[in-house]
């Protein structure tokens, strides 16, 4: 599943590419029909994250702004489109020689790893990235098909050649079409047209987001020391804190040096706030390069050594050479280092 760093990526990659125009929105596969016609020839005025939800909104060209929110979305006549890949979901992007846009983010994925395969990259480039977590495959079944996306194979005959959008791959929930590219949309596991009120709603059940100008770091530390459940768990709860995946899960709770079976309220509150801190940097670094690296450089033995514990089960700890350890915790799989981070005692 995308982690909170790649719906960040999107929320940025939506209001680059598409803000302030009039899109054509529909649902190829059908099951957005009613939602699709709700949205279709309005503006996108505005893109946000939280966590790993994905907020784009929607509203009629010349709409007054509301006065809560003058430099942005609001009001009545806004409609938000609500979206949470979930562990299948996936936008794929294409258009012409002016949109500059990853190729996918999100599933299906072929490789652990986390970096989104850029449009126009040759075929040196992709050969060498990892497309786990948040990049396809270009040769995935669900990616538009043309190698240069919108384009029949062996290109325009002239440069003044208009760009057609490609036909939709797979399962489309729903296409955003504006005058330079398209963004497809495939196998969310929400997809839904909101109001503010509903919008709210959804923010009210969300966690602190370390991304987030608004994130609340003593929040998030009062919600783990309130618990009695292992902070492994805790920091997988959408609840406690919003956007961290299995990879910042293990690597955080690592370079914090705390067991993840460690109770939540047994973990000092100077920690927690360490392991929020590491996480809003990481997860930063995330948004900027588009890919999840977590080891210092001194601790690196090679240049793929960009994790310390995640996936690397029964392999030497980078630091101290023991055996990192796995676990299944919550239908998730857990990784740890059981002498960099020593077990709890029992009480």
């Amino acid at each position: 599943m995308p982690e909170g760093h790649t719906v960040h990526r999107l929320a940025h990659a939506f209001g680059e590419l598409f803000g302030g125009q009039s899109l054509a929105v529909s649902s190829p596969q059908g099951r957005f029909a009613d939602g699709a016609a709700l949205l279709d020839g309005t503006v996108l005025r505005g893109t946000e994250a939280h966590g790993k939800q994905l907020f784009l909104a929607f509203a009629p060209d010349g709409a007054p702004r509301s006065a809560d929110h003058p430099d942005g979305p609001g009001g009545h006549d806004v409609r938000w489109l609500r979206v949470h890949l979930g562990l299948y979901g996936s936008w794929t992007f294409a258009g012409d020689e002016t949109f500059h846009a990853p190729h996918a983010i999100g599933a299906p994925r072929r490789r652990v790893g986390e970096e989104e395969t850029p449009l126009a990259a040759s075929p040196d480039e992709d050969e060498g990235m990892d497309l786990a977590d948040g990049g396809v495959d270009l040769a995935d079944a669900d990616a538009p098909g043309p190698s240069t996306p919108g384009v029949p194979d062996g290109g325009w005959p002239g440069t003044a050649a208009p760009w057609h959008a490609p036909d939709p791959r797979g399962a489309v929930r729903v296409r955003l079409l504006g005058e330079h590219g398209v963004a497809d949309l495939t196998g969310p596991t929400a997809c839904e047209v909101i109001t503010d009120v509903e919008k709210s709603a959804v923010h009210a059940r969300l966690g602190p987001d370390p991304l987030r100008a608004d994130g609340d770091r003593e929040a998030f530390v009062r919600a783990v020391r309130a618990r009695r459940r292992a902070i492994g768990e805790l920091l997988m709860d959408q609840s406690v804190i919003a956007g961290v995946g299995n990879i910042y899960r293990a690597e955080a709770l690592y370079r914090a040096r705390v067991h993840p079976l460690r109770l939540g309220r047994d973990v000092p509150a100077a920690r927690l706030r360490a392991i929020w801190d590491d996480l809003a940097v990481l997860m930063a670094d995330g948004v900027a390069t588009g890919r999840i690296v977590t080891t210092r450089p001194e601790d690196r033995r090679d240049p793929e050594d960009r994790w310390y514990v995640y996936h690397r089960s029964g392999r030497p700890c980078l630091v101290c050479g023991s055996k990192v350890s796995e676990a299944p915790m919550a239908g998730r799989r857990l990784f740890w280092c059981p002498r960099c981070q020593r077990a709890p005692r029992r009480s």
